[in-house]
């Protein structure tokens, strides 16, 4: 497939911001008291996370104008559903932002927001992952591995991005059990995507030029797409890129997105002094993997379409 950076920037975006309001939720519920700068930077950073993927994801409309149609289809179309959930989600955080000084005083249940923020956070990975799950005739993504990769991936940067403003904003003991669960999830998270990179690279295809042609002879081979130039197929449904750069991709898919990061982590966990400097670098370098994570999950699906559109006479 030829990834979409709209795409890709709206997933790893939406995923970091989830990921940041899911912390703040799993933290509130557990009895630690945030901040109020915590919970306002947290909030702030996480809707602004939210805002900025919700206008990546209009960049590759051809009529954005007509988006609000997307919702028409919500009962078979897991886009539609996310379309519905991903505003309500927005909502929400933008009122937990707005009454987060009422909640510390009583006027609402330290409960309510945060469990109905874990709730929506769930649901909104679970239809943004169903999206590619849901697409049977792609073998790579038509697994459960595809739901588990975009929680956890999710889970890891917003974890990261919620130990590097506890650093900042305080309380100053929560940084090393928050590096702590950053780190684990991380490790589970890198772990899982290398268990599923593994997996479709040992795919065998249910299509092939013979099932497709009804010829059986295992020596045939396609010469000419029978055009004389590219079309909409073959750029939208076949990235162009040679094996080595999708290989060198995947390195820094898994280094940046995932080593890096955990490594970074390991000062925040001892309690070293620079300990911030080193998260800030965390965050920056894992966002970087991260979209090459994202481009390479799409750059690694198969089209059944491309037996057919693969060379250019």
């Amino acid at each position: 497939m030829n990834p979409a950076w709209s795409v890709i920037l709206f997933t790893t975006l939406a995923g970091a911001g989830q990921g940041l309001v899911m912390a703040l939720a799993v933290t509130a519920l557990a009895g630690t008291s945030l901040t109020a700068s915590l919970a306002t930077s947290g909030l702030a950073v996480s809707l602004g996370l939210l805002v900025v993927a919700l206008v990546a994801s209009f960049l590759h409309l051809g009529r954005p104008e007509r988006a609000w149609r997307a919702v028409l289809m919500w009962r078979t179309s897991w886009l539609s559903r996310e379309v519905i959930v991903l505003p309500i989600f927005i909502g929400l955080v933008a009122v937990w932002l707005g009454l987060h000084e009422w909640q510390a005083a009583g006027v609402l249940r330290d409960t309510v927001l945060p469990l109905a923020a874990i709730l929506l956070c769930l649901v909104l990975w679970y239809c943004t992952a169903m999206i590619y799950a849901c697409i049977r005739f792609i073998q790579e993504w038509a697994h459960p591995l595809t739901l588990v990769n975009y929680t956890l991936i999710g889970l890891s940067s917003g974890l990261v991005l919620f130990t590097a403003l506890t650093a900042f904003a305080g309380p100053e003991q929560l940084v090393r059990p928050a590096a702590g669960w950053a780190l684990v999830v991380t490790i589970v998270a890198a772990a899982v995507r290398m268990v599923s990179i593994a997996r479709n690279r040992r795919l065998k295809l249910k299509s092939s030029l013979q099932s497709a042609t009804g010829i059986s002879n295992p020596q045939l081979v396609q010469k000419s797409m029978g055009m004389t130039g590219g079309s909409f197929n073959t750029r939208e449904f076949m990235h162009g890129r040679s094996r080595a750069f999708v290989a060198r991709i995947r390195y820094v898919a898994i280094g940046a997105g995932f080593v890096a990061p955990a490594l970074l982590l390991l000062p925040a966990l001892a309690g070293a002094g620079a300990a911030v400097a080193w998260l800030v670098v965390a965050v920056l370098v894992q966002y970087l993997g991260l979209l090459a994570e994202r481009w390479y999950f799409f750059a690694q699906a198969r089209h059944p379409q491309n037996l057919y559109y693969q060379i250019v006479s």
